[in-house]
């Protein structure tokens, strides 16, 4: 592994991004510096705090602290999903997709923490 972006969470936290944000700038103008804003940076944050992680790498420690971080932003941004969802039904259907896919990345995540905890040297 030569850099963060072999890594499969990182590509796919950097797709679900970028499907979220182009989804919450359809939002009412009300909602763009609400809701809009917070699901644009928590699902941001999905893949920041990957390769944040990965260049702290040396450290293992500092490698799942912000792969943790990732994970929660993982799980924050379900919840903003889940919201709009709710909020507005007519992009309900592509939030609830979203969520699903959030819900697949949060599982690799998890199972990447796993490795990298038993599989720490292989990093370096």
């Amino acid at each position: 592994m030569k850099s963060y972006k072999d890594l499969d969470v990182y590509t796919l936290a950097l797709a679900l991004f970028y499907r979220t944000h182009r989804l919450s700038l359809q939002l009412p103008k009300y909602e763009l510096y609400e809701l809009g804003s917070q699901i644009r940076r928590s699902s941001d944050s999905v893949a920041t705090n990957i390769v944040e992680g990965y260049g702290r790498k040396r450290y293992k420690m500092d490698f799942i602290k912000f792969l943790t971080y990732s994970h929660a932003s993982n799980l924050e941004t379900i919840c903003h999903l889940e919201k709009l969802a709710v909020l507005y039904p007519d992009v309900a259907n592509e939030m609830i997709t979203l969520q699903k896919e959030y819900d697949i990345l949060g599982a690799k995540l998890f199972s990447f923490v796993r490795y990298v905890e038993s599989n720490w040297n292989k990093f370096e």
